[in-house]
């Protein structure tokens, strides 16, 4: 890898093809990721630019156990949603989600494209929690398997419905 290969320029992000996303439980969480840390040959943090249209979720409402993440927002306006509340947010806000917190999600409830630049780790294990679905992701070197909640003695979740 060239030194050059470890900058990427505003012109270089501005090229770089973005990936069109949609979260696997969540049809209306739809995203465009380019993602920064891949391009510069990042392993162990994940650093994306996300563009999230009106009227979509960046992904679904979900907690991680062990891997931290955050959010900045660049431009246009939506809301977050941090545990049972919910705030506006714009231009220049933060929000930052320690290890084994609060579920959360973004939705762009403005007008125009909510863009983001969004980091968190790439642990080899990790486990998140979709709560409104009531699912359980397991995540193990590259594995994922998806559980009912229902289906899990643990005594830290509610009963199951």
């Amino acid at each position: 890898m060239t030194h050059r290969s470890y900058l990427l320029t505003a012109a270089d992000i501005a090229n770089l093809p973005g990936t069109h996303k949609v979260h696997f439980l969540n049809p209306n969480a739809e995203r465009i990721n380019k993602s920064l840390g891949d391009a510069v040959g990042l392993q162990n943090i994940g650093v994306h630019i996300i563009t999230v249209a009106p009227g979509k979720d960046s992904t679904e409402y979900h907690q991680h156990w062990y891997e931290e993440e955050c959010v900045y927002v660049l431009s246009g306006h939506g809301s977050v949603t941090i545990g049972d509340e919910q705030f506006p947010i714009g231009p220049g806000d933060f929000m930052g989600f320690p290890r084994n917190t609060v579920a959360h999600a973004l939705h762009n409830d403005g007008s125009e494209t909510l863009t983001c630049l969004v980091m968190g780790q790439r642990l080899e294990q990790d486990v998140g929690d979709y709560p409104r679905q009531r699912k359980r992701l397991y995540r193990n070197s590259g594995q994922w398997d998806l559980v009912d909640m229902k289906d899990i003695a643990d005594p830290r979740l509610p009963p199951p419905d």
